[in-house]
């Protein structure tokens, strides 16, 4: 928990804001404030209000009548987002906004030099002010590289000197934190740390809350549009937040199943050259097989090769004592396995159709007559029983994806993998970017999918997420196998000390058989 003093005069302060949209009031009656030298966490599922909120701060939206936002003793009804720029309300997204083919220094100080409305770009000056940001939070990064070679944890120092540059006196940061490896986590946090001491507030959004309790000084819980509470973080506990955030009590407890099916799916010895090496694991009907690992561990490529995305060089996938070869995803999915990408938006989803269209992609086919024509009944009613059996909100199957939350995005994708009926499901970070209460929803899913028989293998950086549901963990480490684990005996320490330390893998296979 942070340790410091928090002047108490707020720099920025928000009265009775609301926000209405056709239809939906997003927001009603906000009180919510930030003072310089603190970080206040914005915390609330998907569609709570959260980035309605952001952009009434960044002067995306407009707030309704009868509220204003008073910055640094100045009284506002709405701001422009030069208003909010200029007194240095900087949000940091998810994508950064940064100009991919633009070097370091000209993503950092090239605004600047615009604002100076100068005929001519002083080069010397974008050099020296992108330096002075970089070193003003403590790292080193090559002015003159692309944006685009940059890593994700370096990108996002770039967007947050480029904040510096604006002098930024409160600085917002959405979801910093969800594409970092732990390490990277570490450092950002560093950084953080480091911009409180100089005075900027921070207003920080994430769904991990062993982050929020880590870094924040104070707490503001928004649900359904709502300010529910603003408190003190040592105020808060892990089980009080997710219960103010989601309005009833959320289980901790693990799920685990019986794990004592027969074994559908045996991988001997793959290997594949940059990517795994030697992979060897069992997956019995009815079982949850947690796979996790730091980020380059090799758990997603390992994954891939199951469903004929990364075929690997050497060794041998059996499914049903039978051994399979799949060269391509059509293959892999004919064959009874299902692959639930990590990226819902880019990879698993057309966002711009509506639910039905995303659910029934894969088996189209199955509704077309001799004549290729579609039985757009038939395709209807299979939609509507995978939105019941998975409680999608709304339940609309026309309605355009891209409007729904994260969570109910999610279901969509395991949705139209189990129209498949498939004998394997494999879901890679099944929960990124989505709430606490959605989160619950999906591993319940997953552990009743896994009830009725089907073999589940779960990829998750998240360790907490990987001990609720997983009947046996599989630990990566340098692109082998590092242990399996029991899912009774596992814990995070045990867990965490196999990723970076490595074990003994068929030992402990051998005696948990």
């Amino acid at each position: 928990m942070p340790e410091h003093h928090t002047p108490k005069r707020p720099y920025l302060r928000l009265h009775n804001i609301s926000k209405t949209f056709p239809g939906v009031k997003a927001l009603s009656n906000i009180d919510f404030d930030v003072r310089l030298g603190e970080v206040h966490a914005l915390i609330g599922e998907n569609g709570a209000g959260k980035s309605t909120l952001i952009k009434i701060l960044a002067g995306v939206y407009k707030p309704d009548p009868g509220g204003t936002i008073e910055i640094d003793g100045k009284v506002y009804n709405a701001l422009t987002t030069r208003e909010s720029m200029h007194h240095g309300i900087i949000a940091i997204y998810q994508d950064f906004s940064l100009f991919p083919t633009l070097s370091v220094k000209e993503n950092i100080a090239f605004s600047e030099q615009i604002e100076s409305k100068g005929w001519l770009v002083n080069w010397r000056k974008v050099e020296k002010s992108a330096k002075q940001a970089l070193d003003n939070l403590g790292v080193s990064i090559d002015l003159n590289v692309r944006a685009n070679m940059l890593s994700t944890a370096r990108q996002q120092l770039v967007a947050i000197a480029r904040a510096l540059v604006y002098d930024a006196r409160i600085l917002i940061m959405d979801e910093p934190t969800s594409a970092l490896s732990s390490s990277e986590v570490d450092a950002l946090f560093q950084i953080v740390d480091r911009l409180r001491k100089r005075g900027i507030g921070i207003i920080f959004i994430s769904h991990k809350l062993d982050e929020l309790f880590r870094i924040a000084d104070r707490m503001t819980v928004l649900r359904d549009g709502l300010q529910i509470t603003t408190a003190n973080a040592q105020e808060m506990n892990r089980k009080k937040l997710i219960s103010l955030m989601v309005g009833r009590e959320v289980s901790d407890e693990r799920m685990l199943g019986k794990n004592d099916g027969e074994v559908i799916l045996q991988v001997k010895n793959i290997s594949k050259k940059g990517n795994f090496e030697d992979i060897s694991f069992d997956l019995r009907r009815g079982e949850i097989l947690g796979v996790t690992g730091l980020v380059g561990a090799g758990r997603t490529e390992t994954i891939q090769a199951l469903f004929g995305l990364n075929p690997p060089d050497s060794g041998d996938i059996l499914l049903e004592g039978k051994k399979i070869t799949p060269k391509s995803p059509a293959e892999a999915e004919k064959l009874g396995i299902a692959f639930v990408p990590e990226s819902r938006q880019t990879e698993g989803l057309i966002l711009q159709q509506n639910v039905e269209s995303n659910i029934t992609l894969p088996i189209l086919r199955t509704f077309a007559n001799r004549a290729m024509r579609i039985d757009f009944k038939r395709r209807r009613r299979r939609a509507e029983e995978l939105i019941r059996q998975l409680d999608v909100r709304p339940s609309y199957p026309h309605m355009e994806t891209a409007k729904l939350s994260g969570g109910n995005q999610q279901k969509i994708v395991i949705a139209k993998w189990l129209a498949t009926n498939p004998k394997v499901l494999i879901v890679d970070e099944p929960t990124n970017g989505i709430d606490v209460g959605a989160k619950n929803e999906i591993h319940r899913l997953l552990r009743s999918l896994a009830d009725q028989g089907m073999a589940v293998i779960m990829v998750s950086s998240e360790l907490p997420e990987i001990l609720t549901v997983s009947d046996r963990v599989l630990v990566m480490r340098q692109g082998r196998v590092s242990a399996v684990v029991d899912g009774v005996s596992a814990s995070q320490e045990l867990l965490m000390s196999h990723s970076v330390q490595g074990g003994h893998h068929k030992e402990q296979e051998a005696a948990h058989e």
